[in-house]
């Protein structure tokens, strides 16, 4: 991706130039495009369709600057460093409406490709020497939802649940994911409402190789739902330290050492809610919030490797 100056001969790159050309060069375009092109519709018997190439990019646009589907159109028609980044030449074409990502969103919904997109990249990384270890950290955040009943449907969001954490209450989805603690990659997720407890998707974040499993102490005393999927997984998971008015400072400084392990998952956390914008949800319904989270966090374990990957495209 080259950036046209034209007869800008002061200006220099941008922090939002340097980012688009550094994903530019390390996300594997062809595989995450080969994941959608069998359900990408082919434009027979009517007009043309949008390069599949372009739509991806939209959307991953979309996703790291926390766009609506117009606020992404009005975006490209106003960033020229956007346009290059997608393919798009205003003096010859249009950018994409925001119904054209909404349909395209819509089929990924629909045949479920965010989560098989975060597969495919998984497996990319991995053929690329970031193999998954036999550690695992599992941990959970809460993505809010708008509580308010003051809309057409003069109620909440059905699919979303009420949770208590501390003596705050919060409205949404939960995002569980299972974190590699040698590469600090996410290799699994699930996603539920707020209201399910932390521990009842840990089967689903183990890949069953573990020998060693991390997490806070709401995945204490789990030991029958980790030997379940992962029998020779030993549980390092944070231990409770207070009994009524007694602390135990051995169980303390033990987990301690754990965390140390342990947060490595909120460098996922953190990318995809503070860089990525992730920290409410945008549409109604679990699985529409889920497609953004499994998108979201493909995109995360790009973003988190982006120097081993930049060094193996480097001539």
């Amino acid at each position: 991706m080259e950036f046209d100056k034209g007869f800008e001969q002061f200006r220099r790159p941008t922090k939002r130039d340097v980012f688009l050309k550094t994903m530019n060069d390390i996300v594997p375009w062809l595989e995450l495009c080969a994941v959608i092109e069998p359900y990408y519709p082919k434009g027979e018997g009517g007009r043309p369709t949008i390069g599949l190439d372009r739509m991806v990019r939209m959307l991953f646009v979309q996703h790291w600057f926390n766009l609506a589907d117009e606020a992404c159109e009005e975006a490209l028609y106003d960033s020229a460093s956007l346009r290059s980044f997608v393919g798009i030449d205003l003096g010859r074409e249009r950018v994409p409406d925001a119904t054209t990502l909404l349909k395209f969103r819509r089929l990924l919904e629909t045949h479920k490709l965010g989560e098989k997109l975060f597969a495919k990249v998984g497996e990319v990384l991995q053929g690329r020497g970031l193999k998954v270890g036999t550690g695992t950290i599992v941990d959970a955040t809460i993505i809010g939802a708008p509580s308010s009943t003051k809309n057409a449907d003069k109620k909440r969001d059905a699919e979303m649940h009420q949770t208590r954490k501390g003596k705050q209450w919060y409205f949404g989805m939960k995002m569980h994911i299972g974190v590699d603690s040698r590469t600090g990659l996410a290799h699994s997720a699930v996603v539920t409402a707020a209201n399910v407890h932390d521990k009842h998707p840990l089967p689903d974040l183990l890949h069953g190789e573990e020998e060693r499993v991390y997490g806070d102490s709401a995945y204490s005393s789990q030991k029958a739902l980790i030997s379940g999927k992962a029998p020779k997984a030993k549980d390092f998971t944070n231990k409770r330290v207070r009994k009524g008015e007694e602390i135990n400072e051995i169980e303390r400084r033990k987990n301690r050492n754990k965390s140390r392990v342990r947060a490595r998952v909120e460098h996922v956390f953190a990318v995809v809610k503070r860089l990525w914008g992730f920290t409410k949800v945008r549409y109604r319904g679990l699985q529409k919030n889920a497609t953004r989270a499994f998108t979201a966090l493909a995109l995360a374990n790009i973003y988190l490797c982006r120097r081993q990957l930049q060094a193996q495209v480097r001539p």
